[in-house]
């Protein structure tokens, strides 16, 4: 960091998910205290924003390795896949850099325990780019969480049934999967994935402290899959934590419309949802008080700012490695559950422009049943269930 307090960044990861860290880095305010030095990306002709970057005469690197041969960053943003997160962030933090990276944590907890004692080693800070934990909206619902105003948290559920076509299970080679190609772990899933954020909402809420999530002390899992895929694309978990509070998160992908996020918190003094559609996280109290929080993506980008405060000041972060833990400890208890095949007599296909979605009949009434009776697939009334799985939490 120079002497006038601005942060050098580095974004790897230039198309995808990298192109919204893009539109504010190629485009600061004149209050924003950095300077964006380097794209890093192999396929950087992918990107969106290719031509901005030349015009703007920002270097582009084929690797991470390639970038800090030639230069130094006080950030780093890792938007790469998640069997890289480990690596590069061990990189990064080697070369001086804090590190953003992006959601999920990673592959396995053995690449999270690499990557924290890695931190350590650093003395550097390593953010977890789960925004809603950056959120003003989140943020403030959790002070009122700590603070007692609720009284203990009983029940936290959440649905989340996301249509995806054959096209993002084809997006990439490690879509779908629990290894790649060279066994490095991914586990790619909706529970650490695409909904990833949900499951780890609830555990970041639960936290004992503005920095930190619940742990998880058991985990029933359902698994299944209708995509042609290595790992599951459905998923019913039932989670005890270490605080009394239960959780039920309910996900899917093979489902013809789209549903979700539901969000019901329950305490002893009143309850807290997020109603599909409205998009904020809405209090009322017992005693007849109404508290609105506002919506957790109005502030999307906070997860940039706060790194970039957090290098020039030094500011706790609300979601670091050890945040995030507790959720990759739910993906890879989940994972020793069995993933059973939906029956071919209830999947169909719709077929839309080229792009065929896959869904599953009736599925997504029997995972709105679940969530509305705090209840798994196989302790409905459906016949064609597996029953869950009881499995062990990870230390």
């Amino acid at each position: 960091m120079d002497p006038s307090g601005t942060v050098n960044i580095a974004l790897a990861g230039l198309s995808g998910y990298g192109e919204f860290y893009l539109n504010w880095l190629l485009n600061p305010s004149p209050e924003d205290k950095f300077r964006f030095i380097a794209g890093i990306d192999p396929y950087a002709e992918r990107s969106s924003r290719l031509d901005e970057l030349k015009q703007a005469g920002i270097p582009i690197f084929a690797s991470l390795a390639d970038f800090y041969q030639q230069g130094r960053a006080d950030l780093t943003i890792l938007s790469v896949p998640i069997q890289q997160h480990a690596p590069l962030t061990c990189l990064a933090l080697a070369q001086g850099s804090n590190v953003l990276c992006e959601k999920p944590l990673a592959g396995a907890l053995e690449d999270a325990n690499v990557m924290l004692a890695a931190e350590h080693a650093s003395g550097k800070f390593v953010a977890i780019g789960y925004q809603w934990s950056f959120s003003d909206a989140i943020l403030a619902l959790k002070q009122d969480i700590l603070s007692g105003r609720f009284g203990r948290p009983l029940q936290f559920k959440t649905l989340v049934l996301w249509p995806r076509h054959r096209h993002y299970f084809r997006r990439n080679q490690w879509a779908g999967r629990i290894k790649t190609e060279d066994g490095a772990w991914v586990l790619d899933s909706p529970v650490n994935n695409a909904t990833a954020h949900y499951l780890h909402n609830m555990l970041f809420l639960l936290g004992p402290t503005l920095q930190s999530s619940a742990q998880p002390l058991s985990l029933e899992a359902w698994l299944y899959r209708a995509n042609p895929i290595e790992n599951y694309d459905t998923a019913a978990l039932k989670i005890g934590t270490e605080s009394g509070a239960k959780i039920l998160f309910i996900t899917a992908h093979p489902v013809s419309e789209e549903i979700g996020p539901l969000i019901s918190l329950e305490f002893e003094n009143g309850m807290v949802e997020y109603p599909f559609g409205e998009n904020e996280f809405q209090a009322r109290l017992h005693d007849g008080t109404t508290i609105r929080y506002g919506s957790p993506d109005t502030t999307h980008v906070n997860k940039l700012w706060h790194s970039v405060d957090a290098v020039r000041t030094g500011r706790p972060l609300a979601c670091g490695i050890e945040t995030a833990l507790p959720h990759l400890a739910c993906v890879a208890a989940a994972q020793q559950a069995p993933i059973h095949p939906f029956s071919d007599r209830l999947i169909k296909i719709r077929n839309e422009s080229g792009d065929p979605l896959t869904w599953v009949e009736g599925l997504a009434e029997t995972l709105m049943e679940c969530y509305q009776g705090w209840q798994l697939p196989s302790e409905t009334r459906a016949n064609w269930t597996a029953p869950a799985t009881r499995v062990r939490i990870n230390e």
